[in-house]
C-alpha cells in the first residue's frame, strides 16, 4: 500500500535550481547577444576561460535540476496515487519514464501532471474549471517550444559556415534562453503550487485548491 510522501524538501530543491537555470540563460544570451551585436561569431571578447567555465556550469545546474525535477515529480505522482488512482492514465513510473520517450515526451508528462494536479486538489472528480490548467499548459508550451528551438539552433550552429549563418543560429539560440527562461519561471510556479496544493491536502489545513 502507497503512502503519502513530503514533497516539500524536494520541492525547496528544485525551485533553487530553476532559479539557477533562469540565471544562466541570461548569462548567456548575454555573451551570445554581445558576439552577434559585435559582428563577432567566433570569438567573444570576453575571456575564453570564463565563457567556457559558464558553459559548463549551466551544463551541470541543468543537470541536477532535471534529475531533481523528475525525482520530485515522481513522488507528486506517488501521492497522487493515493488520492486518486482510478484517475491516473499511466502507471507512477511513466513519471520518470515518460520523460525519455522519443516524440512521446512531447506530451507524456504533461498528460500525467495534468493528472497529478487533479488529484492533489480537493475534488478531485470536479471537473476542470475554467482557466485551471493555464499555468500548467503555459510551462509546458514554453518548455517543449524552448527545446525545439534549442535543437535547430544547435543543427544551425553545427552547419554554420558564413557569419550569416551563424548570426541566424545565434538569433534562434537567443530565443530558446528566453523559452527557456519563462519555463523556468512558469515551472517555479508550478512546483509551488502543486506542492502546496498536496501538503494542504495531506494535512487537512485548507482545500487544495479551489
Amino acid at each position: 500500500m502507497r503512502t503519502l510522501k513530503n514533497p516539500i524538501g524536494l520541492s525547496r530543491a528544485v525551485v533553487v535550481l530553476l532559479a539557477g537555470n533562469i540565471f544562466f540563460d541570461v548569462l548567456l544570451a548575454g555573451i551570445e547577444g554581445h558576439d552577434l551585436v559585435a559582428d563577432d561569431p567566433y570569438y567573444s571578447d570576453v575571456a575564453v576561460g570564463p565563457v567556457d567555465g559558464a558553459y559548463g556550469t549551466a551544463g551541470l545546474v541543468h543537470l541536477a535540476t532535471v534529475v531533481l525535477f523528475i525525482v520530485w515529480f515522481h513522488r507528486l505522482r506517488n501521492n497522487a496515487e493515493v488520492w486518486a488512482g482510478d484517475l491516473q492514465g499511466r502507471k507512477p513510473g511513466w513519471a520518470i519514464g515518460g520523460w525519455f520517450v522519443p516524440i512521446g515526451n512531447l506530451w507524456i508528462p504533461r498528460v500525467i501532471a495534468a493528472d497529478i494536479w487533479r488529484a492533489s486538489r480537493w475534488a478531485p472528480y470536479a471537473p476542470d474549471t475554467k482557466g485551471e490548467l493555464t499555468l500548467l499548459n503555459g510551462w509546458w508550451v514554453c518548455f517543449v517550444v524552448g527545446n525545439v528551438t534549442d535543437s535547430i539552433a544547435g543543427r544551425l550552429y553545427k552547419n554554420a559556415e558564413t557569419v550569416e549563418a551563424y548570426d541566424t543560429a545565434t538569433a534562434w539560440s537567443l530565443a530558446g534562453y528566453g523559452l527557456n527562461a519563462a519555463a523556468a519561471v512558469l515551472a517555479i510556479l508550478l512546483v509551488r503550487r502543486l506542492t502546496s496544493m498536496q501538503h494542504a491536502k495531506a494535512t487537512g489545513m485548507i482545500p487544495a485548491a479551489q
